[in-house]
């Protein structure tokens, strides 16, 4: 997913403005009580002065296989569901407010093109302690405790914790737990296993088949399989189209299929 690019769903992000927080306040005071000529600008001028804000938040979610462009759509509707719904009259920060709003929204657009499929009960359980969570933080300016938020949309707190916990991101098993520079563990180093030596075997196996391979085809492995990034991405990144990227992506895993069989 490439963040750094100048253009991204048709903006400049290097020409996007920067507001003060005092002009901020400004701009949420006149969407609350201008006329409707006054806040109609004013909330031009206060989306355009925080789609940086979108930038910095879509960032978190880089290597989920989802385009740059589309999060940045979604955020922006979590940004402008912020605008409308807080409260000026609060000592809190926009941005304090805003981003958790964004968060939540590109949470919940991944969440429903995921391929794991969570029951409809547990969802609506999840989706409402989230608008409370949201609520709560609007009004407190701080994260709400799980008790407090069953008390608010009457579950138990295991109830809400099982529903928020469904909707965490699954991670990759070649996911990066530690480094110390020049040896790395992975997640799936600290898995266990009835039969130890037979995966050693396979592991061992797997690193002759890998360092027999090109650097452009282990470059591009690498790429795609623990840094999770998308055939798209590795082409932008390397210099080559995505069709010539899945073509050697396909060899070398045809090449590392032939040497361990």
């Amino acid at each position: 997913m490439v963040y750094n690019k100048v253009e991204i769903c048709g903006i400049n992000t290097a020409k996007l403005p920067v507001l003060t927080e005092k002009r901020k306040r400004e701009l949420l005071c006149i969407i609350r009580n201008g006329t409707p000529a006054e806040q109609e600008e004013a909330r031009e001028e206060m989306i355009s002065g925080n789609l940086r804000l979108v930038l910095s938040v879509i960032k978190r979610f880089a290597g989920r296989g989802e385009l740059a462009d589309d999060l940045f759509q979604v955020g922006c509707i979590g940004l402008i569901k912020a605008i409308d719904n807080f409260d000026c009259e609060k000592d809190v920060r926009f941005s304090t407010y805003g981003v958790p709003m964004i968060i939540g929204e590109v949470r919940r657009y991944l969440r429903d093109h995921s391929t794991l499929r969570i029951s409809r009960s547990i969802k609506d359980t999840a989706y409402r302690a989230m608008q409370e969570k949201e609520k709560i933080m609007a009004q407190t300016g701080r994260e709400p405790t799980v008790s407090e938020i069953a008390s608010a949309i009457g579950q138990s707190e295991e109830a809400v914790v099982i529903a928020l916990e469904s909707f965490v991101e699954p991670v990759s098993i070649y996911d990066p737990v530690y480094s110390d520079g020049t040896d790395t563990v992975y997640i799936m180093d600290t898995l266990g296993d009835d039969n130890d030596d037979h995966r050693w075997l396979e592991r061992i196996a797997l690193m002759d088949a890998f360092s027999g391979l090109g650097e452009r085809e282990r470059g591009i492995l690498t790429m795609r399989y623990l840094r999770g990034k998308t055939q798209m991405e590795v082409a932008d990144e390397i210099g080559i189209s995505q069709a010539q990227v899945s073509r050697l992506e396909k060899g070398a895993m045809k090449k590392i299929r032939e040497q361990m069989t």
